[in-house]
């Protein structure tokens, strides 16, 4: 199994001054920083774009940037983020007509590529390009909005993910995002994630610092 990876969701920080935030949650021991976003048309909300990338880029951020596009149709904005910085690239297969071309698209721009599967997404739209995958995004929630609750059936399908990646992928890292805190963060983790997205449950801390050495406490503790 891969590392431990904590990916706190910008979608919670404060964006007066979100480079000021990436900053530091990413010194108080984060791994990468996750990019939700979303068109309003695939997921009922609108958020950030290419140029909240590039401009993180700029302000001086060099941690992997973990791009999750809740947008439809996905190709068109695949290579703006890659140009803007990002280091993965996620989509969701409802929203393309050809998945596999996609999954090209990402690697052919240089960047890391990864499938979102939503809560009633079944498992099987893997069976042809898990080989293919960096990363597979499990969403616990249902996407568009930040601070739900986490999905409880989530982790069976994590069990199950989990087994198809060990099998035939060990490469490719297995992603949870929703609802993640610190008190769920090691059933999670037992179920197979090792990378975890946390959007909330971090930047409404007042110690970003305590709430991830928590969570990488929970996890080591069950990996």
């Amino acid at each position: 199994m891969q590392s431990t990876v904590i990916a706190p969701s910008i979608l919670s920080a404060n964006f007066a001054r979100l480079g000021e935030e990436v900053d530091n949650v990413l010194a108080a021991g984060a791994d990468w920083v996750h990019f939700d976003v979303m068109d309003n048309h695939y997921v009922p909300n609108l958020t950030i774009g290419p140029l909240v990338c590039e401009a993180l880029r700029k302000h001086g951020v060099t941690a992997p940037i973990d791009v999750h596009l809740m947008v439809e149709p996905v190709d068109r904005i695949i290579p703006d983020f890659a140009s803007a910085g990002a280091s993965m690239i996620s989509f969701h297969p409802e929203a393309s007509r050809h998945v596999h071309r996609s999954i090209q698209l990402i690697k052919g721009a240089g960047c890391q590529a990864g499938l979102v599967l939503n809560p009633a997404t079944p498992v099987e739209v893997l069976d042809y390009v898990l080989e293919d995958l960096d990363m597979v995004l499990l969403m616990s929630v249902n996407p568009g909005f930040g601070g739900q609750s986490f999905i409880p059936s989530a982790l069976e399908k994590l069990r199950a993910v989990r087994a198809m990646i060990d099998a035939r992928a060990p490469h490719v890292r297995l992603e949870i995002d929703g609802g993640v805190k610190v008190d769920n963060i090691a059933g999670i983790a037992a179920a197979g994630a090792d990378t975890f997205v946390a959007g909330s449950a971090i930047f409404n801390a007042g110690d970003y610092a305590d709430v991830i050495g928590r969570m990488k406490a929970a996890v080591a503790g069950v990996r």
